[in-house]
């Protein structure tokens, strides 16, 4: 396990790192993307995820940034 992905699960862990919760129209479908160790590489990274869900066909997408510990299951 490289360094970064060290920092990021304990970042995880003390309820610290940065996700989004991307809920899908038709199917309805929550996911959670992270984690992240800044807001800002979340946002660099999200719109390749919501691309990569926009080409599978989905409905509408939203997403909302939040802070905190997540664990599986990321797909709901």
């Amino acid at each position: 396990m490289g360094p970064i992905r060290v920092l990021r699960s304990l970042v995880n862990n003390f309820g610290f790192a940065w996700w989004a919760k991307v809920e899908t129209k038709e199917p309805n479908v929550t996911y959670w993307f992270g984690p992240f160790l800044t807001r800002r590489s979340l946002k660099g990274n999200l719109s390749i995820f919501e691309d990569d869900l926009s080409s599978e066909g989905t409905g509408s997408i939203t997403h909302s940034f939040i802070r905190g510990h997540r664990e599986e299951p990321l797909t709901l």
